[in-house]
């Protein structure tokens, strides 16, 4: 029953909040920073909704950054609001088309400036290539991605899309690898404490010289380094809640 009422209670915040971004933005729409923004608005009273302890570990190395590609672990819904406190400053994130018409979210995330593709359409995909590349380039806004490309549901990394690669390279571009520990599925909704989940802000790594070539091996040293870290993130919040 708590968790029901907890559950409720995030759904009615998380529309309170859309509502109030959609205000924001449209006094700034498609502000490069807007992102930021809604996402701390979001993390903020849902992290603490939920009974979530949230530890950020990093979190300096994200002040100044140069424009670069952000990559994530993608667990569950939840993800707005446990990566929504680290979105970098003029931060734009990828999603599908299809959120647009979400209620009141669809709004908020299209007016926050972020970017919507269509997956099924390959011509408006490699347009829309163009405008990131654009974006990261010329008007100093780094790009967000869950590069698994769906949820993984606390079942382990899934293979990474190359596409986030190709724009680092494409751009020159550093890449900003962000880790959360695994929290889909651990989450004890009926307790107060619901758990703890650790995020880490990695070393950048830089694109600096590297080819299309070499984006293969790119993406599997990322992924492997990022899983490495998130087991490790696992075995000290498994050591923080024994």
């Amino acid at each position: 029953m708590f968790a029901f009422i907890r559950t409720a209670l995030v759904l009615l915040y998380f529309v309170l909040v859309a509502i109030l971004g959609i205000f924001v933005c449209v006094f700034r729409p498609f502000n490069p920073d807007n992102s930021r923004i809604c996402g701390r608005l979001f993390s903020w009273g849902a992290i603490k909704l939920l009974g979530i302890t949230l530890l950020i570990e990093g979190e300096e190395q994200l002040d100044g950054l140069e424009p670069g590609i952000v990559v994530a672990n993608h667990q569950s819904n939840f993800d707005l609001f446990v990566h929504g406190a680290v979105i970098p400053a003029y931060t734009a994130t990828i999603g599908k088309k299809s959120l647009k018409y979400l209620p009141f979210f669809g709004q908020v995330y299209w007016l926050a400036g972020n970017i919507l593709i269509d997956r099924s359409n390959s011509k408006k995909s490699i347009d829309m290539m163009s405008q990131i590349t654009d974006a990261i380039k010329n008007h100093g806004t780094s790009i967000w991605v869950f590069v698994e490309g769906t949820r993984n549901l606390g079942k382990g990394l899934l293979p990474f899309k190359k596409g986030a690669f190709h724009m680092a390279v494409q751009t020159q571009s550093p890449i900003y690898p962000i880790c959360a520990s695994t929290y889909a599925g651990r989450l004890q909704l009926g307790k107060w404490h619901s758990g703890v989940v650790l995020i880490k802000v990695l070393a950048p790594i830089s694109t600096a010289g590297v080819g299309d070539e070499n984006v293969p091996t790119l993406v599997d040293e990322t992924q492997n380094m990022m899983a490495d870290e998130i087991h490790q993130l696992d075995r000290r919040v498994a050591a923080m809640t024994a």
